[in-house]
């Protein structure tokens, strides 16, 4: 089995609202914003060559569907749709793609399963089944006004077109093996889907916006984005004490430079995350 990042578009989103209640002073520390008080995000994806031959695509962050006066607002660069041009540099083309897993369904998550803005509107990774868990395809359909604008409505009829949407409803699913399980969170979106990855016995999890980078490895750093700020404390002190017990290494999607890096935790119980190669 072989796992891999694949850089898709960078988005540019206020930094007080991706850091909560914490100050200015502080998290400028880790990352510098813009002019507009935005910082830089990756919206990171990762492949999976499976030992059975498939590859297994987690998340396809934000794509390139939005139209320019969007595009500006939330800063995506570059033009184009980057995740799929780093797919190619890999030797991976839109066809190859058995499997996409995705943690939940933000346009910054599940954007880039869109054709670009111009182009006519269709799925893209024509060939793979589309893996979203239940509870937040439910909650999708009808969101709350405060989270509303986060999803694309025109996504969720054209994945129940295709036929192969699979809604997820426990740790494991009969078709992903037993390599893939998930654990779910409830503080950022009802229902954030994270997926454990075994390779060569190592563990590897995607944790999404739950952990959306290296910074917010600090258990009190969530994002004003939350629906639930304090459940989000409470899942990640509860997960990282299980990962922690596993040796697990962390996949983020949107910290601006890292992709990966190993849970730890400090004498005082504090936890932190050393930068490590996949």
């Amino acid at each position: 089995m072989q796992l891999l990042s694949v850089e898709g578009n960078y988005q540019h989103l206020d930094g007080g609202s991706m850091f909560g209640n914490a100050p200015r002073e502080l998290w400028q520390k880790w990352i510098i914003p813009d002019a507009r008080n935005r910082i830089p995000l990756a919206c990171r994806a990762f492949i999976l060559k499976a030992d059975d031959g498939r590859t297994i695509l987690f998340e396809t962050g934000i794509g390139a569907f939005f139209d320019p006066k969007m595009k500006d607002r939330y800063g995506v660069r570059p033009n184009g749709h980057f995740l799929l041009k780093n797919l190619q540099e890999q030797g991976i083309a839109e066809e190859d793609i058995d499997v996409v897993i995705l943690s939940h369904l933000h346009f910054d998550h599940a954007g880039g399963l869109l054709s670009a803005y111009g182009e006519e509107q269709r799925l893209l990774f024509p060939k793979a089944k589309y893996y979203v868990g239940k509870q937040h395809w439910e909650r999708a359909q009808k969101p709350h006004m405060r989270e509303k604008a986060s999803f694309i409505p025109q996504l969720h009829q054209l994945l129940i077109q295709s036929q192969r949407l699979v809604l997820v409803d426990s740790h494991h699913h009969p078709d992903l093996g037993e390599n893939i399980s998930f654990q779910f969170s409830n503080g950022h979106t009802t229902g954030l889907m994270l997926s454990e990855i075994m390779v060569n016995n190592e563990l590897y999890v995607f944790v999404s916006d739950l952990v959306p980078g290296l910074s917010w490895v600090h258990l009190p750093i969530v994002m004003g984005y939350d629906r639930f700020p304090e459940l989000t404390v409470e899942e990640k002190e509860r997960l990282f004490a299980l990962w922690l017990s596993r040796s697990a290494k962390l996949l983020f999607t949107h910290d601006p430079t890292v992709p990966c890096a190993r849970l730890m935790q400090e004498p005082d119980g504090k936890y932190k995350a050393e930068v490590v190669s996949i």
